[in-house]
């Protein structure tokens, strides 16, 4: 006898309509066996009924969203990702030997006494306006630099320890190097640099400033004024950690360097090259064991902290369009005059704008490897591209596109960018303009070169020069000449490097198993994990990041191969960004940066992973 659950459901449902079934003979055994037959075929037609009208749904879905979430779902089954395996991270890296000093900072740096005294600190140097400008002479031949002397005895007088017990080198007159020298000279010196200029503001805005553009005042949550984001508090935040363990008595085994630059905001022309010639003359090539400069900072969300110390800087290059053609009166112009051609040649460049691509080897495709493997806040669709793009052409140009939408920054990130900055021409209005010319800035990719850059730019402007007849002179070689025997040119197109600092991507900092990358990483993670700050009780984790400007950094290269560009500021700690108006730190913030230079260099001088 066999008991039939009746509550069964599905194909087979409509034949088990008897509670009980008596099987004496072999006839009824041959029936139920064929009934079981019917009732397999009638379950596999039905689930391959159902599998069917689920592709033919897929198939003939026109919604690009709705067919994402669909793929998604049946990607979902296929299993986890292995977070481990995309983006190890390293544990958290506190001292051990140097752990007494590091209690007795942290105490202090939570008292009211000494927050206080840090945000004067770096209060009082922005009121010190150390602005840079594009036209000075060198250093003792402009009186613009004589600001600095203003910065440097109030230096002097804030940092008595450190003035007293490192060595101090001017360099071209106002950069800084100090040297701390430490107990074990077979040991290769960090360096830790900063730069001591900022921009110019912006006369016109000053009036739309909260506070006033120079008056370093803290209102309670926030100091104010230029150069509160940049970069003052990595000069400000590292003399006050060595100030501080200088005064209770720590003496380092490892030797420390502080660089401090004078001109980064206008190349590091007079500053940045300086200290490097000092270094490399004092110290040799590749001397130093670590580089921390200004740069990458870290995130808080909801669920995670993100930190991305800059592994990598894009290239740069300023290309210059200049027109010549014949004057005269504009009574009698020509079909074009230079600013009329100039101006087609503007639209031709941004009307061919470099594309931005994921490169599987890029930074930009690591850091968004990272975060799919430990930020739970990313979007499900976004996490699911990213995975997949790792094996599959399809997935990574859907991620292109996804990210093409959806984050502004994508194409800065992803490949050569193009800006027209500067155009000059003419200079009365019944006179043709016998000179035009746009100056266009480059951010090269990491993945390019300014050969490769310099090839495109020709490529794409030279139909405009055949067309309007101009001579193309590109880079030094004449390219092409359009005049007819029987025609006078129209003119002269000429390309050139418009300030001589074409500069390629730089090199990218070793990651991975690399101890200076480790001994960074460890101790982002281990400050962070230490903060009292509200909101900072979650997982942090290291994903690699990118500079698509320059720093003094372009200048060190032969200093050292382990140069990360991190300040280790909250990206939510800054007012209105920098170079701009109403620009502002907040000082909790600013106590964050004073933490981790103290946490690197004890850590740094204890560690293993360093040279």
């Amino acid at each position: 006898m066999r008991i039939v659950d009746k509550s069964v459901k599905g194909p087979q449902a409509h034949l088990d309509d008897l509670e009980f079934v008596t099987i004496p003979t072999r006839s009824t055994r041959t029936f139920i066996a064929k009934k079981h037959i019917v009732v397999a075929l009638a379950s596999i037609l039905g689930l391959a009924s159902f599998y069917l009208h689920a592709y033919n749904t897929f198939s003939r879905a026109r919604d690009f969203t709705a067919r994402a979430r669909l793929e998604a779902t049946l990607l979902w089954s296929c299993g986890g990702m292995d977070n481990d395996a995309t983006c190890p991270q390293t544990s958290a890296i506190a001292p051990g030997k140097n752990r007494v000093f590091l209690d007795v900072l942290e105490t202090e740096y939570g008292t009211n006494e000494f927050r206080l005294k840090a945000y004067e600190s770096l209060g009082g140097a922005i009121r010190i306006p150390t602005v840079v400008y594009d036209d000075l002479a060198p250093p003792g031949q402009d009186d613009r630099w004589r600001i600095f002397d203003d910065l440097h005895a109030y230096l002097e007088q804030r940092f008595t320890f450190v003035h007293q017990n490192l060595r101090k080198t001017h360099v071209n007159k106002y950069a800084l190097v100090y040297h701390w020298q430490g107990s074990n000279s077979s040991l290769k010196p960090v360096l830790l640099t900063a730069h001591q200029d900022v921009v110019p503001v912006e006369p016109l805005t000053v009036d739309e400033w909260h506070q006033p553009p120079f008056s370093g005042y803290f209102d309670g949550e926030y100091i104010w004024g230029r150069g509160s984001c940049d970069d003052k508090p990595g000069l400000i935040g590292t003399l006050t950690a060595v100030e501080g363990l200088l005064r209770i008595g720590f003496k380092p085994t490892r030797s420390i360097v502080l660089a401090y630059g004078i001109d980064e905001e206008r190349g590091g022309i007079s500053g940045a090259t300086a200290i490097r010639d000092y270094l490399l003359e004092t110290y040799g090539e590749y001397a130093f064991s670590i580089l921390i400069d200004e740069g990458g900072g870290y995130r808080v969300t909801d669920d995670v902290i993100m930190s991305a110390p800059g592994v990598v800087e894009k290239g740069k290059f300023d290309v210059r369009f200049e027109i010549s053609a014949p004057g005269g009166h504009s009574s009698v112009p020509p079909e074009h005059t230079s600013i009329g051609m100039l101006a087609a040649v503007i639209k031709q460049l941004e009307s061919n704008p470099h594309m931005p691509h994921l490169n599987r080897s890029g930074i930009y495709y690591s850091q968004l490897q990272c975060q799919a493997a430990h930020d739970p806040g990313l979007s499900f669709r976004l996490r699911r591209l990213i995975k997949h793009s790792r094996t599959s052409d399809r997935a990574l140009i859907a991620l292109e596109a996804e990210l093409a939408q959806t984050d502004r920054r994508f194409g800065a990130l992803a490949g050569t960018t193009q800006a027209v900055d500067v155009v000059r021409g003419g200079v009365k209005t019944n006179a043709l303009p016998e000179r035009a010319e746009v100056i266009v800035n480059h951010r090269i990719d990491i993945h390019s070169s300014v050969s490769a850059l310099k090839k495109r730019t020709v490529a794409v402007v030279q139909p405009v020069a055949a067309r309007l007849g101009l001579d193309l002179d590109a880079f030094g070689e004449t390219v092409a000449i359009h005049a007819r025997e029987d025609q006078e040119s129209a003119g002269q197109l000429r390309i050139s490097d418009a300030f001589g600092t074409a500069l390629e991507p730089a090199p990218i900092t070793p990651m991975g198993d690399s101890g200076p990358f480790q001994l960074l990483s460890g101790t982002i993670i281990g400050v962070l994990g230490a903060s009292n700050r509200t909101g900072y009780d979650k997982k942090v984790f290291i994903a690699p990041g990118m500079s698509t400007g320059n720093t003094d950094t372009k200048h060190y290269w032969k200093l050292t191969k382990h140069i990360f560009r991190y300040g280790h500021i909250n990206s939510a700690d800054s007012y209105n960004g920098a170079h701009t108006v109403n620009e502002a730190l907040r000082a909790e913030g600013f106590i964050e940066a004073i933490r981790f230079f103290t946490w690197i260099i004890l850590n740094a001088d204890e560690s293993p992973l360093l040279d």
